[in-house]
């Protein structure tokens, strides 16, 4: 026998090659049907998240309150004295078309001012448009509140203190320091403005 071939002899074909591409073929196969059933479930909301889960979650942050509509979570409010059947809210005609509700803060916010002797007192209140869950949260979270509105005037210029472009900064950030809080506490903010209700600089 001979090493050589034969000029008739037909080459002999390598089984090993047609054996690599059947099982590169069979494991893409695999990955693909994985990785529909992983698309398949993730867009149940069986595992992960999908956009389904974000707009459920979207439900349930507070919603505007237009004027004349029902709030589902309005808080109950007292009759006062004096007050007989005629006691109900009126909203105007003009203006916004969301409804506004109050939150008056009961104590009064004293600090020193920032590279000053001086000191600031002041009482605020918060308004929202949102639905009654926003005034609830301000209450419950009342002395994380506080707390974050005490370190936002410490870090006020005295300067700050006695010009109205200066209040109006400081009644913007007073606003991102409550709505922090309320995201980092709740998962949402929802004021809209910070007002003076007194405002003294000693």
């Amino acid at each position: 026998m001979s090493d050589t071939a034969e000029p008739g002899d037909k080459p002999k074909k390598k089984k090993k090659g047609k054996g690599l591409m059947i099982t590169a073929i069979g494991a893409l196969v695999l990955m693909a049907a994985g990785g529909g059933g992983t698309f398949a479930l993730v867009r149940a909301g069986m595992l992960g998240s999908s956009a389904h889960a974000e707009k459920k979650q979207e439900k349930d942050l507070p919603k505007l309150i237009k004027k004349g509509e029902e709030d589902p979570y309005a808080p109950k409010t007292e009759a006062k004295e004096g007050e007989g059947e005629g006691g109900e809210e009126v909203e105007g005609e003009g203006g916004s078309l969301y409804k506004t509700s109050y939150y008056a803060f009961t104590e009064d916010f004293t600090s020193n001012l920032k590279n000053s002797s001086s000191l600031v007192q002041i009482n605020i209140a918060c308004s929202t448009r949102r639905d009654g869950r926003v005034l609830m949260w301000l209450k419950k979270h009342e002395l994380a509140i506080r707390s974050e509105i005490l370190v936002v005037l410490a870090d006020t210029p005295e300067e700050d203190a006695f010009t109205p472009e200066g209040k109006d900064h400081l009644q913007k950030r007073l606003t991102a320091a409550i709505n922090k809080v309320m995201s980092d506490t709740e998962g949402f903010g929802g004021v809209d403005q910070v007002y003076f209700k007194s405002f003294l600089v000693q």
